[in-house]
C-alpha cells in the first residue's frame, strides 16, 4: 500500500502515533477470572478475538481481549475496551453504533464520544478493513446480547 494510502488510513500524525501506541500497547489485553466469553473471528482476514466483559448492574465493570490480528484490528479492541469501561448497556450499544456507522463512510458530529477510537475514522475509505475494526465492536454487542456468563464461538460475517 502506498505511503498517502496509509495516511488517508492512518490520519494525522498525532492520530497514527495513536493508533500505532494502542496496537502496541493495548489497554486491557488479556483475559479476566469472570464475565462473558465470546470468541469471535473474521475469517476473510483471520483476524480472532476473545472478549471478556464483566457486567455488574447493567455496566461495564471490566473488560479485557485477546487474541491475534492486523493493527486496526488491535487499535479498535484497545481503544473500545478504553471507552467503554464503566458505561451502561445503553451507551455501549450507542457507542457500537456510532463507531460502525463511522467507519462505513456516514459523517456524524459526535465522534469524539468515542475517545481515541474516533481516529479509526479513516478505515471508512478502505471497505476491507471495515471488519477488522467492527470485529471486537461486534464480540462486544454480542456479549451483551448473551447477558450471562458464558463461553460463545462465533464468526463475523
Amino acid at each position: 500500500m502506498a505511503l498517502s494510502k496509509l495516511n488517508e488510513l492512518y490520519g494525522s500524525k498525532y492520530e497514527q502515533m495513536a493508533i500505532r501506541d494502542h496496537a502496541d500497547h493495548p489497554r486491557h489485553a488479556g483475559g479476566l477470572h469472570t464475565g462473558c466469553v465470546v470468541d469471535l473471528n473474521n475469517p476473510t482476514c483471520g483476524d480472532v478475538i476473545r472478549l471478556t466483559v464483566d457486567i455488574e448492574a447493567d455496566k461495564i465493570a471490566d473488560i479485557a481481549f485477546s487474541g491475534h490480528g492486523c493493527t486496526i484490528s488491535t487499535a479498535s479492541s484497545s481503544m473500545m475496551t478504553e471507552v467503554v469501561m464503566g458505561k451502561t448497556k445503553k451507551e455501549v450499544l450507542k457507542l457500537a453504533e456510532l463507531f460502525s456507522k463511522m467507519v462505513t463512510g456516514e459523517k456524524l458530529a459526535d465522534i469524539d464520544m468515542l475517545g481515541d477510537a474516533q481516529f479509526l475514522k479513516g478505515v471508512a475509505k478502505f471497505p476491507q478493513r471495515v471488519k477488522c475494526s467492527t470485529l471486537p465492536w461486534n464480540a462486544l454487542k454480542k456479549a451483551l446480547e448473551m447477558g450471562e456468563a458464558e463461553v460463545k464461538t462465533l464468526h463475523d460475517n
